[in-house]
């Protein structure tokens, strides 16, 4: 299903897919059918049985099922796809919770496992009521749901996440190449996931016409009501308060300490040396999901990959696999 979506063809499965994703997209503004595409794209590339293989051969997998509650994120589509592939690989039976706003993608993928693999009934359910009756819980939100988890679940082995940013560090010696890459690390999706880069770190006489270049490819975005709403309050409120920004007519560049902006609005700030932002990262470990760079920076990934993690990258550096199969 997933290798199809290409060329969605009239057989049975392919016709309803391309009925959800016009579904999906009416109920959630954002989640636009290239975003849909985008993410169905990457899942079939990555669910493949050497890669799954390659993945869970270092764990030590038993068949010994528990009942474990997923409650998703919909921040872009599919969010929870990960947790939902981690519970059935490692033999646990999954519920889950979708998001209101990502229920239409999550139950066409349920219903589609359900006819074409009948045995799937006993252990993928959803469950849009109050749950009760599982063992272990994976639950995604924001910050304020957060506290409603731990307090909610204190009584259950729990993987709870909140609120992240990814940032991206340039040195000014990028090609156009890794620019437009950086690009698809901070406008894919609109920039609503945690692993969408949020803040960049330059140094002082950068040359922002590099950006203005390289980031053209998502001037489109402009054209989407949602997000031109936004990108118009943020300006507006920008030159009210007389706030200094760079305006690229499509989204906003604004110096901060903070990490996490608006939609339609990336931050950045100035570093001399590398060691500054290094001390940076460190310090705010707990709120950055993942670092792009070029440069020598522990555990950074390249420009254009952060929408694109392997499976054994996991949300939170938090080994969600390992969690599963640890019964204490």
């Amino acid at each position: 299903m997933f290798n199809s979506i290409n060329s969605l063809n009239n057989n049975k499965w392919s016709q309803i897919l391309k009925n959800k994703i016009n579904e999906a997209e009416f109920e959630n503004r954002w989640f636009t059918k290239n975003f849909i595409l985008n993410n169905l794209k990457y899942w079939g590339k990555k669910l493949n049985k050497k890669r799954l293989f390659d993945w869970s051969k270092n764990y030590n997998i038993k068949d010994e099922s528990k009942k474990v509650a997923i409650i998703m994120a919909g921040n872009f589509p599919l969010a929870g796809m990960h947790d939902l592939v981690c519970v059935l690989l490692s033999c646990n039976e999954a519920v889950i919770k979708p998001s209101s706003k990502d229920r239409v993608l999550i139950t066409f993928l349920v219903n589609f496992l359900h006819e074409k693999f009948p045995l799937s009934k006993n252990f993928v359910s959803i469950n849009n009521d109050k749950l009760t009756n599982f063992e272990m819980v994976i639950a995604t939100g924001s910050n304020n749901t957060h506290k409603y988890f731990e307090y909610y679940f204190k009584n259950k082995k729990s993987l709870l996440r909140k609120n992240r940013n990814s940032i991206a560090v340039l040195d000014g010696n990028e090609t156009k190449k890794e620019i437009s890459k950086l690009a698809e690390d901070v406008f894919l999706y609109f920039g609503l996931g945690c692993r969408n880069v949020s803040k960049i770190y330059i140094p002082k006489n950068y040359d922002f016409d590099k950006l203005f270049e390289g980031f053209k490819f998502y001037k489109h975005l402009i054209k989407h009501n949602k997000y031109f709403n936004n990108y118009n309050y943020q300006k507006t409120i920008k030159i009210m308060n007389n706030e200094s920004f760079i305006d690229y007519e499509y989204f906003l560049l604004a110096k901060s300490k903070l990490l996490s902006p608006p939609i339609s609005i990336l931050y950045y700030d100035f570093y001399d040396k590398l060691s500054t932002v290094e001390k940076e990262i460190e310090k705010n470990k707990s709120l950055i999901q993942c670092v792009v760079s070029n440069l020598n920076i522990k555990n950074s990934i390249k420009f254009g990959e952060s929408q694109k993690p392997n499976l054994d990258q996991y949300a939170d550096n938090v080994d969600t696999l390992n969690f599963l199969l640890t019964s204490s």
